[in-house]
């Protein structure tokens, strides 16, 4: 009975959750102020966060409040120092984006139904994927330790899971992840860059 009680909590928190990310995203999009935009994105990365943490997904949810709530906050916002907080207004006719983005949508959801359910300990994730990530027996990491291990050697096995998966079986996507922010600062960079009287940039 507890169990079913702390399920339903969980239940009603997720819900709660995503209602709470749909209607900031509806209001980032229906928003004419990019200043408010750019605050909502914010609010919503920290929502994304919670959602993570909700899920046990630590690591993504201190990702996402770094990245998403933070560091691409201030790119935004640094962005609109030049470029000012007033959405200019599009043309009408912009039905075939329209047509399109419905489309897109409605094969993503199609795509959701073979989906495993939301927790279910018999997905493949949970079923072959986690176990032989957290016994750290896949590629370099070994679960056999070496006999006498001293200072840094812990004889080809990493001691924590979450390290393991992100420098080991997920090293070029992190490595792209910090390449894309990296790139995403330099274009920043380069939008804030003013040129003097004289011709000169600063």
């Amino acid at each position: 009975m507890t169990d079913l009680l702390a399920q339903n909590d969980v239940f009603l928190i997720n819900i709660a959750l995503l209602a709470m990310v749909a209607i900031v995203a509806l209001g980032t999009v229906l928003t004419r102020n990019l200043l408010a935009s750019a605050m909502l994105l914010g609010v919503f990365g920290l929502l994304m966060a919670t959602v993570w943490t909700n899920m046990f997904a630590l690591d993504v949810s201190l990702t996402e409040a770094a990245i998403g709530a933070g560091i691409s906050t201030l790119l935004i916002l640094g962005t609109l120092s030049v470029t000012g907080i007033e959405e200019r207004r599009s043309p009408p006719g912009r039905l075939p984006a329209a047509i399109i983005v419905a489309v897109t949508g409605t094969l993503l959801i199609y795509g959701t139904l073979d989906m495993p359910h939301f927790g279910d300990r018999n997905a493949p994730v949970q079923s072959h994927l986690s176990p032989q990530y957290l016994s750290q027996q896949v590629g370099k990491a070994s679960a056999a330790a070496s006999e006498h291990p001293s200072g840094n050697d812990f004889g080809g096995e990493v001691p924590n899971a979450v390290t393991a998966i992100l420098a080991d079986y997920r090293g070029y996507d992190t490595l792209f992840e910090t390449t894309v922010v990296f790139a995403a600062g330099i274009s920043v960079l380069l939008l804030l860059r003013r040129e003097k009287p004289g011709g000169v940039s600063r």
